[in-house]
């Protein structure tokens, strides 16, 4: 097989949860202990960091990286789901995996993953420990998929596990309350690891506080620990922040090109977590300042309120759940505009509802469905948007979607387009 064959046989041979939902979903860790196992335990031959949460745990985890190729470490970094290209999913210093590396892991285990009926996600995470280990890289960045406690990354033992925040999404599988989402991505604490939390919740704290006392870890909460302002944005699209940790300066005017104002949180649990790694590492402040600064052409960090255009104005966004969707709305309150053109897609098992209900009447919507069978279709959206007041049109494709909306928005309107990683992973 070529690579285009390989791809698509893990895409369609075995189930992809991101692609068809609950199907793929695993209840337990027994395939990945038998893949792991097959592999020779690759996971126990280079250090980790874990990284779970709701939202912003990409980000985290590719600023992560950057910082630690500043410092010169050879560092691997795990990350889901893909926009473009599966092997953007493993990478070292940013370089994704060979094709020819993706091709030859699958053609020699071919035959026992199908044996062992391996999901797309098992599959994945084998691979890129396998390439890891033989790589020998010095730090690996491994981001979870969903949840945390069943996650097949979840069989590393990490030198830092970190959470960077719990919102209601993946409901169906790892429950309808904050505490219960709290408990499964709680799951990634280890005996004796030091955890990060980013954001102390007030009903998911001491679900974390219990979790970390029973496994004699150490907890820290970043927000409690470190302090960021936003000062402005400027000429070289990026945004300004003053980072203090405690009462003293640590760091000053930190630019970020990371453009969401969501980035803010994700910087500070970033900073939080090379603060306790930087005992185990060299890592100084340049490194940190040099690694943010960079972080996009360094790890190819993409659909973060990314800016494709500016006459018109088009941003592309992955926020795909309640507080994702709460961020983009409140940062597109910010900007200024004539119009305001809103691409629109959803996957099927989404609470779509409270969704809707956060987006603005104001907005001329396109809907349409990512080419992937759990896309939600577009004329079932637009009536369901419909009972919100939200009014637009109906499109057989994204692309055709995202035409529309360029073309419709005149050079001081704003298109957004969202909802969905799918339909931005269409467009950008």
């Amino acid at each position: 097989m070529d690579y285009t064959e390989t791809v698509h046989w893990m895409f369609q041979k075995l189930p992809m949860y991101q692609r068809v939902g609950g199907s793929a979903y695993r209840a337990d860790l027994k395939n990945t202990i038998q893949l792991l196992d097959l592999l020779g335990q690759p996971q126990e031959k280079f250090k980790s960091v874990h990284i779970a949460g709701t939202n912003g745990k990409g980000s985290v985890s590719h600023l992560l990286a950057s910082v630690f190729q500043e410092a010169g470490f050879k560092t691997g970094l795990y990350t889901s789901p893909h926009l473009k290209d599966f092997r953007e999913r493993i990478r070292i210093n940013g370089t994704m995996i060979p094709l020819e590396n993706v091709v030859s892991f699958i053609e020699s285990n071919k035959a026992d993953f199908e044996k062992m009926d391996l999901s797309f996600f098992e599959m994945s995470v084998g691979m890129a420990f396998d390439y890891f280990a033989k790589e020998e890289v010095d730090i690996a960045i491994i981001e979870t998929g969903m949840g945390g406690r069943l996650d097949s990354t979840n069989l590393i033992t990490p030198l830092l596990s970190v959470i960077t925040n719990i919102g209601l999404d993946h409901t169906q599988f790892l429950g309808d309350k904050l505490d219960a989402i709290a408990t499964e991505k709680a799951g990634i604490i280890k005996e004796g690891i030091p955890v990060v939390i980013g954001q102390a919740q007030q009903e998911t704290r001491y679900v974390f506080i219990e979790k970390a006392s029973a496994m004699n870890a150490e907890i820290y909460f970043a927000n409690q620990l470190f302090d960021a302002k936003k000062i402005s944005t400027n000429q070289a699209n990026t945004q300004i922040f003053d980072i203090w940790k405690f009462d003293q300066l640590y760091l000053e005017q930190l630019e970020i090109p990371l453009l969401g104002f969501y980035q803010q949180k994700n910087i500070v649990t970033m900073l939080c977590a090379i603060d306790i790694l930087s005992k185990s590492f060299s890592i100084s402040l340049e490194n940190i300042r040099d690694g943010i600064a960079n972080v996009i052409r360094q790890t190819g960090l993409m659909g973060r309120w990314q800016i494709l255009s500016r006459n018109p104005m088009i941003i592309a966004d992955t926020g795909h759940n309640e507080d994702g969707i709460k961020e983009v709305v409140w940062q597109l309150k910010q900007l200024k505009y004539n119009n305001l053109h809103i691409v629109l897609g959803a996957v099927n098992d989404k609470n779509i509802d409270a969704i809707l209900q956060l987006l603005p009447h104001s907005a001329i919507y396109y809907f349409c469905k990512a080419n992937i069978p759990r896309g939600l279709d577009a004329q079932l959206l637009a009536d369901k948007a419909y009972e919100f007041g939200l009014r637009g049109e109906v499109f057989d494709s994204v692309w055709n979607a995202y035409n529309r909306a360029r073309h419709a928005a005149k050079f001081d309107d704003v298109v957004f387009v969202g909802g969905s990683t799918f339909v931005v992973a269409e467009v950008v």
